[in-house]
């Protein structure tokens, strides 16, 4: 059977994705199910760098009758991201093309895709697997539509033959008996061999002649295929046997008298057995109807399966973006009648460590896991969908108090953060709800997602593991956060970053041994913004790397500087290990500033260590490698210190200042700290106490064995103004009685 060629558009700016097109609908094809009568189509991929040539070519195609039958837009394309416009647009020139929107991995979990498959880069199994299971889908059916097609030519060819043998043998009958015989056997076996029914009934509603496969179709003994057999006689046996219409006064006796009547029909008929029948009628010049019979079921249950498939989640299976909405518009319409319903929004907490220590595939089963645990807190008249990564949705209709989603809130918060038990791990995460109520919150759906979001990102601002509901000062709230955001994104290149300098001091001497560089964001109408302000929401936009690397340059080039080689301490955050650029960024601001990479000192936290415990001491090696001293910040407040330490030769580890600050009045806290102490001199690492801000302080943690101190009790932060007389005359620095 010669392969079909499959038509696919590619709809993306850089034309060198191609390749990486063409590898994912291969894998796509070799992921779907196949036919053993209907090869795999010939890939024919078409690319364009517009969602505009994207429609233009599509039109062409419609116009020259040879349509795409599917389409692969990037998500670059999209303005803001948002494939609606152009989803629908695309839709509206061809209804049947199966649509796939192309974004990265890195997206915004809250992007809306409607109507279209969404692929992620790198491809999930999952996500690919349901597109050729889609794409499986349509070409199987294509290519039973082309069959039917050509089976019908033929058959209406041989109709033909057959027709004007019957009017030229209706004047010789005599004559050409035996070549009449001859045409009724050829007749006969085109009839037999066809894969749809055929019947042809006379004008008074009796059998002329049917086909092998209409007698199968429906169980007709053979007594019932013979000329002359009442129409009523086969209806009565399909009802016996379980062939009937599922509606007895359906369309079938309709379309049946409408044939009678010398009128043409095509339509489907379900029978009680389970099955759909395709049927066409069409009347015969002398009286009378011929018609042919397809079971179409398996093509109805494909497009089904492609229809849930728009409005469900792949994963999960519970109704996605699409769905909820259409839900919603539903509870709406009641809520306008004088209802009432909440609309809540859940995020994971800590789900994104679960994927980066266990894999996506752990992940993957704590989602479904999560599902089923949501299904079991909500009643049957509520939906649960998924809107994305590891954020979903509850509608709630039908409530009489806002409370009674504050309880449900509870229930699902206490259930969630129960451990999973998952392939051998046990994981712990917990839950961030925000509510929104209608009508008092809205009346439409987009503005109560969007509320429901904001009390969610108060929720999750507020420690997290709790709800809250939508409040109107929470809009403004956030209206001033995406200012600032604005702001934030400037201030790098309008040089608004400076940074301060914190001594570190020698216990013993009381001499300055370096200073530890401390950004600060000095905003041209706020003033000094201070960096818990803006630090957060610099790694939650992505702007911690570029203004990491520009805190490394800027702490050499100033060190460089200084009369004296002290040291310059330079807090890392996880995301510029996740970059996989550090090492390059650190010998860039060595070579550029000539600072000896002794004089540099990198702080991480226990985070760092988190997200990819071999990749990221493979960095940390790098850079001890080229001479950099590496330092563990905030020594204590994590879970797994101690192991870290036997992973990598620390060069220092510092004393978080939640230690030293209680010294006075916990005993426990001076035996940490001493016991800190005592382990940084038997692995020759030094030990920093931070936050000392007493005299007393600083007595403690010097008898207690730390080398060396950091704290207000010496100097606050300072900016690099005044470091260069600082280090030039040492007496200044004297400690605050």
């Amino acid at each position: 059977m010669a392969r079909q060629a499959y038509r696919v558009l590619v709809a993306d700016e850089d034309a060198s994705y191609l390749k990486a097109y063409r590898r994912l609908l291969a894998r796509a094809i070799r992921m779907s199910p196949t036919y053993d009568d209907e090869p795999a189509p010939v890939l024919d991929i078409v690319s364009c760098r517009s969602v505009e040539e994207a429609l233009g070519v599509l039109s062409d195609a419609r116009d020259a009758a040879a349509p795409f039958q599917a389409a692969l837009i990037s998500a670059r394309l999209l303005p803001r991201n948002d494939p609606t416009p152009a989803v629908k647009a695309l839709a509206a020139l061809d209804p049947h093309l199966i649509l796939a929107v192309i974004t990265d991995a890195e997206a915004p979990p809250d992007r809306r895709y409607d109507r279209a498959f969404l692929l992620r880069r790198p491809f999930d199994r999952a996500e690919v697997e349901g597109l050729g299971t889609a794409l499986a889908a349509k070409w199987h059916a294509e290519a039973a539509q082309r069959r039917t097609r050509a089976e019908l030519n033929a058959l209406n060819k041989a109709f033909r033959m057959v027709n004007a043998e019957l009017q030229r043998h209706l004047k010789l009958l005599r004559q050409r008996e035996e070549e009449l015989d001859h045409q009724n056997m050829l007749f006969t076996a085109a009839l037999n061999n066809m894969r749809q029914g055929l019947c042809m009934f006379d004008q008074e509603a009796r059998l002329i002649v049917c086909n092998a496969p209409y007698a199968a179709m429906y169980g007709l003994p053979e007594e019932l295929t013979q000329e002359g057999t009442p129409l009523s006689a086969i209806i009565e046996h399909r009802a016996r046997s379980g062939h009937s219409p599922r509606e007895p006064n359906g369309p079938y006796e309709a379309s049946v008298a409408g044939a009678r009547a010398g009128k043409a029909a095509s339509y489907r008929l379900p029978l009680v057995d389970g099955r759909t029948i395709q049927i066409s009628h069409q009347p015969l010049p002398s009286g009378g109807w011929v018609a042919t019979h397809e079971d179409v079921t398996e093509s109805i249950a494909a497009e089904a399966r492609i229809a849930h498939m728009a409005r469900h989640d792949a994963l999960t299976g519970l109704p996605n973006r699409t769905h909820l909405r259409e839900k919603m518009e539903d509870a709406l319409a009641r809520v306008r009648r004088g209802e009432s319903m909440a609309t809540l929004c859940l995020d994971l907490d800590h789900f994104k460590a679960v994927n980066d220590t266990l894999g996506h595939p752990v992940g993957d089963a704590l989602l479904c896991a999560v599902t089923e645990r949501l299904i079991g807190c909500v009643r049957e008249t509520d939906t649960v969908a998924r809107l994305g990564g590891d954020e979903f949705a509850i509608l709630q209709p039908g409530l009489d108090r806002p409370e009674q989603a504050g309880r449900l809130a509870h229930r699902l918060i206490d259930t969630l953060s129960k451990p999973y038990d998952l392939d051998g791990h046990q994981v712990v995460i917990g839950a961030s709800i925000g509510i929104a109520f209608a009508p008092t919150d809205g009346v439409n759906a987009d503005t109560l997602l969007k509320n429901a979001d904001m009390a969610l990102y108060r929720a999750k601002t507020d420690g997290r593991g709790t709800f809250r509901y939508f409040e109107p000062e929470m809009d403004a709230r956030l209206q001033r956060r995406r200012a600032l955001e604005l702001d934030l994104r400037k201030a790098l290149t309008q040089d608004e970053f400076e940074l301060f300098y914190q001594a570190l001091v020698d216990v013993q001497t009381e001499e300055v041994n370096g200073f530890e560089a401390l950004l600060r964001w000095r905003h041209p109408t706020r003033g000094m913004i201070p960096p818990s302000d803006f630090v957060p929401l610099a790694e939650e936009i992505g702007l911690i790397v570029p203004l990491g690397e520009w805190v490394v340059r800027q702490a050499c080039a100033e060190a460089a500087r200084w009369p004296r080689p002290v040291k310059v301490a330079v807090n890392l955050s996880p995301a510029q290990f996740r970059s996989r650029t550090l090492v390059h960024t650190v010998v860039s601001a060595l070579d550029t500033t000539g600072l000896a990479p002794q004089r540099l000192e990198l702080e991480i936290t226990e985070s760092v260590l988190l997200q990819d415990n071999e990749a990221t001491l493979a960095t940390l090696h790098q850079l001890r490698g080229l001479g950099v001293r590496i330092a563990m910040d905030d020594f204590g407040t994590g879970y797994s210190s101690l192991s870290y330490l036997r992973s990598f030769p620390f060069d220092k580890i510092k004393i978080d200042r939640s230690f030293v600050s209680e010294l006075a009045e916990k005993s426990d806290c001076m035996a940490i700290v001493r016991a800190v102490a005592s382990l940084g001199a038997s692995l020759g690492m030094v030990t920093t106490a931070e936050g000392v801000e007493t005299v007393d302080q600083l007595r403690q943690v010097r008898e207690q064995g730390c080398t060396e101190v950091q704290g207000y009790l010496f100097s606050q932060p300072r900016p690099a103004s005044e470091l260069a007389d600082l280090l030039q005359h040492p007496r200044r620095m004297q400690r605050v009685a």
